[in-house]
């Protein structure tokens, strides 16, 4: 079992940044490839970025691509995503997830989440 705790979001304005982080329980942090999805209102939730367990491989969304980066600390069991250039469309609702699958030219989900943290970009 692994529990997710994300913090960092807030209220910004555009074109500013924000730090996303995401703190796992549990030993096997190291193992798991980690993601960042988001929900918007309305909308679907959708994955943002991922990261493999060893930070060799990611994975952005076309649109943060250039502006979000991901990466992790194994050793504080921590998962970041740094979002700059923020736009008012990046608002939502930001969800840490744990244990995805790579297929090559996509990602699933894993099967442990954070309870999400409320980005809101003003324009």
């Amino acid at each position: 079992q692994v529990q997710l705790v994300e913090s960092g979001g807030g209220l910004v304005q555009a074109g500013g940044s924000l730090r996303l982080s995401c703190t796992a329980s549990g030993r096997t942090f190291s193992s798991y490839a980690m993601g960042w999805f988001r929900q918007a209102p309305g909308k679907e939730r959708g994955l943002v970025t991922a990261i493999s367990w060893s930070g060799g491989s990611t994975y952005y969304a076309d649109s943060v691509k250039g502006r979000f980066t991901i990466s992790r600390d194994n050793a504080k069991n921590t998962v970041y995503l740094q979002m700059n250039s923020l736009k008012p469309e990046d608002t939502a609702v930001y969800y840490c997830n744990a244990g995805l699958t790579n297929h090559g030219s996509f990602w699933t989900e894993g099967d442990y989440w954070g309870q999400g943290t409320q980005v809101i970009v003003s324009s």
